[in-house]
């Protein structure tokens, strides 16, 4: 008689507690050998979807070793994969996955979405992971070739991590607002497709076609009007993810009047004629830095809801600083209880400061409390 066939599964064995024989654990055949976790079941996929997304996006380096993870459900790996993070994050249940990007030109081609997705998958499964973020951030025209196949590039990769991984997650970036600022994709069909969509409610000033002044990364009006939006057009208010700036934007401002409107040049783009293009991100553990130091200290927009600051470089020119903080992120987090979104991320993780400072330290514990929903 021939040996039982376990296929895509093989079989690892270990000497039980306290009972004779052996305990045996399944583990798909790529969580074998080689996996770096010191417990194999770590290589396991993660199968449980929790009531509450907390969607962290993380560039690289050690930092994630003091990321709250009490409330962590989905890291995404921008920077280099770690496989230690992979162990770490399966040890409290939280997903590993991908980042996926590809030309828009290229995905009309049905051959060469079967390759891309092929790889991805392959990709996840050499190293453990858990599904694929889609961060595809091109210009398209509505109903163009390609609007209608970044739709079926979504529901193809879908299909395949949910066959090939089991509980995998395949989730897609979109922007502030579905009304077409940066890009025309079909939006709802796109939700429709993956797991859910996380929204990237920031840079928000790309798109702005007034006088051109410094203003909120994230203003408190439009960032929710765009979840409105997103809500009217058909998709569940249950595939969308807020996201939330852990960083800002410094402006050199041409003229600072009356201590706080900053006048910013014109940088001409596709997308506007001014905004973020005029200024430069600072992560929020710089900002936290430099608000004390600063000529004006810390100001509070009532507009906007949205803090900021000025101060003057060696060379003598005014800089305004705006960005978020607990209070800002506080306010539009309200909305997802209030709307029954899926729950809330950021970009990105890095940004804080984790140095084991006291203040830095207490500073940090806040901007992680804040993504916590109000029971």
């Amino acid at each position: 008689m021939s040996p039982p066939q376990f296929g895509r599964l093989c079989l690892l064995t270990r000497p039980p507690h306290g009972v004779p024989g052996l305990a045996v654990l399944l583990l798909p055949f790529w969580a074998g050998a080689h996996c770096p976790c010191q417990d194999p079941a770590l290589c396991q996929p993660i199968t449980q979807h929790r009531d509450f997304e907390v969607f962290v996006f993380d560039v690289g380096n050690k930092t994630w070793k003091f990321y709250d993870w009490s409330q962590i459900t989905t890291v995404v790996i921008f920077g280099k994969y770690d496989p230690e993070l992979m162990c770490y994050a399966h040890s409290h249940g939280a997903r590993v996955v991908l980042k996926g990007d590809a030309p828009l030109k290229d995905i009309t081609d049905p051959i060469f979405r079967a390759s891309w997705i092929a790889q991805k998958v392959k990709l996840a499964k050499t190293q453990y992971m858990d599904g694929i973020n889609i961060d595809i951030e091109q210009e398209a025209n509505c109903l163009s070739p390609e609007y209608y196949a970044l739709t079926t590039l979504v529901k193809e990769t879908t299909d395949s991590f949910h066959r090939e991984i089991k509980g995998s997650q395949v989730t897609f970036d979109v922007t502030w607002s579905p009304k077409c600022k940066d890009r025309c994709y079909n939006y709802a069909g796109i939700a429709d497709a993956c797991d859910f969509l996380f929204v990237m409610s920031y840079d928000e000033q790309s798109q702005v076609l007034s006088e051109c002044i410094a203003a909120a990364n994230a203003p408190y009006k439009e960032t929710l009007t765009g979840y409105d939006d997103y809500i009217k057009i058909g998709i569940s208010p249950n595939k969308l993810v807020m996201g939330v700036p852990w960083y800002g934007y410094d402006y050199t401002c041409l003229n600072l009047l009356e201590g706080c409107v900053c006048t910013i040049p014109k940088v001409p783009s596709w997308r506007a004629s001014c905004g973020i293009t005029s200024g430069r991100q600072v992560p929020y553990k710089i900002i936290m830095k430099q608000v004390n130091s600063s000529i004006s200290g810390s100001h509070w927009d009532k507009d906007q809801q949205a803090s900021y600051y000025n101060y003057k470089d060696s060379s003598g020119h005014f800089h305004q600083v705006w960005y978020d903080n607990p209070q800002s992120i506080s306010l539009k987090a309200a909305y997802i209880q209030k709307h029954g979104l899926r729950g809330i991320g950021m970009w990105h993780a890095n940004c804080l400061d984790y140095s084991g400072d006291a203040v830095a330290k207490q500073q940090t514990e806040e901007m992680w409390k804040v993504l916590k929903p109000k029971l």
